[in-house]
């Protein structure tokens, strides 16, 4: 595991963070993410409590490592380090565990 913290993520925008609608979410399932591999994993920002709930807004492409369980970091790209050399210093060693992701972020 890399000795630093996680970052904040970089994040695509959708409509300027706003909620996102079902035909926004039905878009982005048939253009934008359709050349994803059909195992790329979907992560989702927030807990199984179920005490609050926030519309999806935004969403970025990312690797997931689990830490605890199914709790875990969500890491930049390859290419996406191989441009940023802050990125890479925040992030030197990638676990070996990471896999490919979707991560979706709500609103709030």
């Amino acid at each position: 595991m890399p000795s630093s913290g996680p970052a904040e993520p970089k994040r695509t925008t959708n409509q300027g963070d706003q909620p996102l609608t079902l035909d926004r979410l039905r878009q982005l399932v048939r253009q934008d993410w359709a050349g994803l591999p059909g195992k790329t994993l979907v992560v989702l920002s927030g807990g199984t409590e179920g005490n609050r709930y926030s519309p999806f807004s935004t969403y970025s492409r990312g690797r997931y490592a689990p830490i605890h369980g199914l709790t875990g970091t969500v890491y930049p790209l390859e290419s996406e380090l191989a441009e940023d050399c802050e990125l890479r210093a925040l992030f030197p060693q990638i676990p070996d565990n990471a896999v490919a992701a979707l991560v979706l972020y709500p609103l709030d």
